[in-house]
């Protein structure tokens, strides 16, 4: 056996590899089945590189695994090998073949029974779902919503024979941002016609009201019947209150639509880079945009003059109609004393005979 080993052509002295191959085979007394379980490749695989049959291997990555086991396995270098399999049968020359094994196999075997078995089951989903959907599918009805009422339908049979009036149109409500009309003082005679000195003139109409205070958000401060001055903010903005001791008595930054209610009869600072953001209201009617230089003693003594105004312009109104309703008594309470008949002068005596 060793004679034969010793005989057998080195890998670099042999023509060819698979004639190296099949002489170190030989040499060594094993059968290629001992050979194939050895170095679990194929006999197929392993008599073509002996007989130099490289278009039958696999791959040329697979066919370089597959010399190095058989040379391993005969006991000759598997780096030379390898490079005696690529000089022989260099890269391209045939064109790679699909993988074939008992795993290919079996995968080619058992494909399409699980592409069945995975159809099958689309299929069963598919159609349960087809039949959940027309099983609950129901014939179309009116709405509950829309549907009239019965006694509504009752009521108008009962109207039907009534007939329907309208009544005049109202009048168009005064524009409520108008200004009164200014009046020179001293003028007022010449001008409207009325004296203002005279005792039994009718007060002069209250100013339109501004539009009055709209909470849009928080409000913040004091409660409304402790407040007569409220600063709301049209746009995110900044409001510092500080009193004279410089105590700050509220801080904080306003969305748009929140508001701060002032306490009656205190002096403070109003402190905020952008005071044409804030909107004053004087006891819940607008009283004009807010200014660098307004205070919060200056607003509280405004809103408390109006307040006063307002007050003086009710007390005249009610005053007005009491003499005008005792203007209107006094010559019904006159007119029974001048409709009382003169009596009757006596009848003249006959002349006598």
């Amino acid at each position: 056996m060793d004679q034969d080993r010793q005989d057998a052509p080195s890998l670099e002295d042999a023509e060819t590899l698979g004639e190296a191959l099949r002489a170190a085979r030989l040499a060594s007394g094993r059968t290629m089945a001992q050979l194939s379980t050895a170095t679990r490749v194929h006999p197929r695989y392993l008599t073509a590189l002996e007989q130099g049959e490289y278009a039958v291997l696999p791959s040329r990555i697979f066919s370089m695994g597959y010399v190095r086991a058989y040379a391993g396995a005969l006991g000759l270098d598997e780096l030379t090998a390898v490079e005696r399999f690529k000089r022989e049968f260099p890269e391209g020359a045939v064109p790679l073949q699909a993988p074939t094994g008992d795993a290919v196999q079996k995968m080619r075997r058992s494909s399409p029974r699980v592409l069945a078995v995975v159809g099958a089951a689309l299929v069963v989903v598919i159609g349960w779902n087809v039949f959940q959907r027309v099983s609950r599918i129901e014939p179309p009805h009116p709405s509950d919503l829309v549907a009239v009422p019965k006694n509504w339908s009752e009521t108008a049979d009962e109207q039907v024979d009534r007939a329907l009036y309208l009544g005049a149109p109202r009048a168009a409500p005064p524009d409520q941002t108008t200004p009164a009309l200014y009046v020179t003082p001293g003028l007022e005679a010449q001008l409207t016609g009325v004296d203002p000195n005279d005792p039994n003139t009718a007060p002069p109409p209250a100013p339109p009201v501004q539009a009055a205070f709209n909470p849009r958000g928080a409000v913040y401060g004091a409660p409304a019947t402790a407040s007569q001055v409220t600063l709301q903010a049209r746009k995110p903005a900044i409001l510092v209150i500080r009193q004279g001791d410089n105590r700050i008595l509220f801080a904080r930054q306003l969305a748009a639509g929140e508001a701060w209610r002032a306490p009656m009869n205190v002096s403070a600072a109003i402190d905020t880079p952008t005071p044409e953001l804030f909107d004053v209201y004087l006891n819940g009617e607008h009283g004009g945009a807010l200014s660098a230089s307004s205070s919060l003693g200056q607003l509280n003594a405004r809103a408390q003059a109006e307040a006063r105004q307002s007050e003086a312009r009710a007390t005249a109104a009610v005053e007005a109609r009491r003499r005008a309703a005792a203007e209107l008594v006094a010559p019904v309470a006159a007119s029974p004393a001048a409709a009382t008949p003169a009596p009757a002068p006596a009848p003249a005596a006959p002349p006598a005979g």
